[in-house]
């Protein structure tokens, strides 16, 4: 092994991948999210156990990088609409749970000899979920769109706001020196307001514009919105915020373009393999020497975790009138730390602010706590019977606002029907659905069919049907007919797969050109097979029957 490390960087990548391969696959295998065994593959190179990285500063780049793209998709999944619709409850959940573990972890880390900045930056970790672990286990579960669900997603989204003002506010202390908490609370405030004053001309009259340019190519759009994001990235550790502020920022900036669906999905592909080096990285960095102290303090700030997140979350919900199941269901999303608690420790070394044995301490609470409430979740049904008879403490006697979400039935607004394809079929048929008031949703990757359909009041997304990542994105759980109106046989299958992938369990309708791609469709389990030139033949040659018909019945008479 020594020798082909000898080799140069090439080598040691492809060894580096192989084995992040096979340790992941082991990981999936024991059902355990994926960063685990990144993190497991960076101690095994690391020199705990086969000695230094020859490529370790190539490795600390990409890492860099693959945490700058994080936080840009984190920005690009917070549209405005988004924001404003939150809900109370997940506002009310996601700020009680962040004031809690703040309050609570910080005094208990203080009581364990750590200092006051340690205690900050360990407790503000000690907040954050890990977002994209919990909506891929929900998403599996096919438990993303019920209400705990909606509701999970909801206070995950307060945690990410959260994550990127406290990082803002640590980097505001960069250099501070002697200055009181008044100049710096003064600095930072400046240059959040200049940021949002330029942020907001961006947004409002440029941004829109270019995007639109860059969306008529696939690829440019991806190199675009990566451009973009590390390009503001930089810009935001030039200014005196973090890379990882300037990254959210970038995303958000777009995340109310018509573009962000498409973005996203072909950026997480992206975002995943780049967060391999950063756990990699992160393990290979890991002193095994000052860790041995560390292991009674994780265990009791894990414990926190897994017990204390879940009952508050759950204490809230039922002050606010919902079941003890769904408060049980959503608490348990809360049972672990994240991604985002290693990245917000790791700026903290960074910034001088702490040593390395709180990020030690950080990433070994983020195993155990990752590690436990995963099976918690895949479980969490059965758990939730052995515990439910003493769970009635946090239910009101009468859950009134999971009663009024109940009497509400299907959510308003959500497609019942789902057209991929706007072309000159795809869009006439969306436009006769949408007249007739039929809840339809048009699909394409063509900006302008999307543009043109948009200016008529339409409801139209830009996106790539053949996209799982994409298709994940859209009310599939709500359709009940899907209908596809590629023209080649090739792109229909790369679609029913991805479909397939995504859960969609209605039924699906195909428009074809010709008999041998109806074949094709049907013996392929489509549902109902258009062609558009012998319906519009059949349909003209009744017309015309019926009008001859009708002249000879006149001529009788």
């Amino acid at each position: 092994m020594e020798a082909l490390l000898a080799h140069g960087p090439f080598a040691e990548f492809a060894l580096l991948l192989i084995i992040s391969a096979v340790v992941g696959a082991i990981a999936v295998s024991l059902r355990q999210p994926l960063l685990i065994s990144y993190i497991v593959v960076g101690i095994l190179l690391g020199p705990a156990v086969f000695g230094p990285v020859n490529a370790a500063d190539q490795i600390h780049l990409l890492a860099e990088i693959g945490v700058a793209v994080l936080l840009f998709v984190v920005g690009l999944k917070l549209d405005l609409a988004h924001i404003r619709n939150i809900g109370p409850v997940a506002l009310a959940t996601g700020l009680g749970q962040l004031t809690f573990t703040i309050i609570f972890g910080f005094a208990l880390t203080l009581l364990m000899g750590k200092s006051a900045m340690e205690a900050i930056y360990i407790a503000v970790a000690l907040t954050f979920s890990s977002t994209i672990i919990i909506v891929k286990l929900l998403s599996d579960k096919q438990e993303l769109d019920s209400l705990h669900g909606r509701i999970a997603v909801g206070f995950l989204i307060v945690q990410d706001l959260a994550v990127v003002l406290a990082m803002m506010t640590m980097s505001a202390l960069r250099g501070a020196g002697d200055a009181g908490w008044a100049e710096v609370s003064g600095s930072l405030l400046l240059r959040l307001g200049g940021a949002a004053v330029l942020l907001y001309l961006l947004m409002r009259y440029v941004l829109p514009d270019l995007v639109s340019r860059m969306a008529r190519s696939q690829e440019l759009l991806l190199i675009f919105a990566i451009a973009w994001g590390t390009g503001l990235a930089a810009l935001g550790d030039y200014v005196g915020f973090s890379k990882e502020a300037g990254a959210f920022v970038a995303g958000f900036s777009l995340a109310s373009t018509a573009y962000r669906e498409a973005m996203n999905a072909r950026l997480t592909g992206i975002r995943d393999f780049m967060l391999l080096f950063f756990f990699i990285d992160l393990g290979g960095k890991l002193d095994f020497s000052t860790l041995g102290n560390e292991l009674l303090p994780a265990l009791v700030l894990a414990l926190f975790v897994l017990i204390g997140n879940p009952l508050i979350v759950m204490a809230i919900m039922g002050y606010m009138g919902y079941r003890k199941r769904t408060g049980f269901l959503a608490g348990l999303t809360v049972a672990q730390i994240s991604e985002f608690s290693i990245v917000f420790v790791a700026m903290g070394i960074s910034l001088g602010h702490v040593g390395p044995q709180a990020l030690g301490l950080t990433t070994l609470v983020g195993l155990v706590t990752i590690m436990l409430s995963t099976y918690m979740i895949l479980f969490s049904q059965p758990l939730y019977e052995r515990l439910a008879p003493w769970l009635g403490l946090f239910e009101r006697k009468r859950p009134y606002r999971e009663l009024e979400v109940e009497a509400q039935g299907r959510p308003q607004g959500q497609p019942r029907i789902i057209i991929f394809g706007l072309g000159r079929y795809g869009s006439r048929l969306l436009q006769q659905l949408a007249a007739e008031r039929m809840p339809v949703l048009g699909v394409d990757f063509d900006p302008e069919a999307v543009r043109a359909l948009r200016r008529a009041r339409l409801p139209v997304r830009f996106g790539d049907g053949e996209d799982p990542s994409f298709l994940e994105s859209l009310p599939l759980q709500h359709a009940e007919w899907v209908v596809t109106s590629f023209p080649q046989w090739e792109s229909n299958r790369a679609f029913l797969h991805a479909l397939k992938h995504a859960g969609f369990t209605g039924k699906i309708a195909g428009v074809v050109r010709d008999d041998q791609h109806g074949k094709a469709l049907d013996a392929a389990g489509v549902a109902r097979v258009l062609n558009p030139f012998t319906d519009a033949a059949d349909y003209a040659a009744r017309s015309l029957l019926e009008e001859l018909g009708g002249e000879r019945t006149g001529g009788l008479q």
